[in-house]
């Protein structure tokens, strides 16, 4: 796995881990009755999410990078260039729409204090950034496991991507008055600067995306 997709896995998990809407759901999961269970069930789900569409790519190549000039190596790009392009809209649309002014989180949020094991569950399948997700796998087509560098930078992206909520269950489990003071802090503050997070998240991960996918196509013409 060369330096340039462990780059990439590094910039799309950091993004994925810092996405302001799931972190906000998911301190009030913690905060609901047995939310320790419900963050756990949560965390796992969002950890498995990812690692599905990892292994389903890697069933599809087979674990061996396809040539270079190969449809699949093409469509790779093609998926990122799509994403890259689509996070820069919805990014510069959420801007010019005012991502100085907090709307706050949706109703539903006021909720989860009463959810059930299996719902938290569901959201994090409904939170989950699909379409970051979508860049990873299609990063991760050109994976290579026959290197042992490749299941460090794959780990690296699983951890990275569920990173915070890891942290925030562990500090949940270890220190829990604490915790329930800072995290709720900490969600506070993502709900005020919430459409600014998406806005730099998305512009950002897009930007970057999109005019490395574009560099790449270019190359194969």
């Amino acid at each position: 796995m060369g330096t340039a997709m462990v780059l990439d896995l590094v910039l799309i998990a950091t993004a994925i881990t810092l996405g302001p809407m799931h972190n906000s759901a998911f301190i009030l999961l913690l905060s609901a009755d047995r939310g320790l269970l419900k963050g756990l069930v949560f965390t796992l789900t969002w950890l498995v999410e990812l690692v599905v569409v990892v292994a389903g790519v890697l069933l599809l190549t087979g674990g061996a990078p396809p040539s270079r000039h190969s449809a699949p190596s093409t469509a790779g790009l093609v998926v990122k260039l799509t994403v890259g392009i689509a996070l820069v809209v919805y990014g510069e649309r959420k801007r010019r729409r005012g991502a100085t002014r907090s709307r706050g989180n949706p109703r539903w949020m006021a909720r989860l204090d009463r959810v059930s094991g299996w719902t938290a569950a569901g959201l994090a399948i409904l939170l989950q950034p699909w379409a970051m997700v979508a860049a990873g796998g299609a990063t991760v087509m050109n994976a290579d496991l026959s290197s042992a560098a490749t299941f460090v930078a794959l780990m690296s992206y699983f951890l990275l991507a569920t990173a915070t909520l890891f942290a925030m269950e562990l500090y949940a489990t270890f220190a829990p008055a604490r915790a329930h003071i800072e995290l709720d802090r900490l969600r506070t503050a993502l709900t005020t600067h919430q459409d600014q997070a998406i806005v730099v998240l998305s512009l950002l991960l897009g930007l970057w995306l999109a005019a490395k996918s574009t560099y790449e196509l270019v190359k194969l013409s």
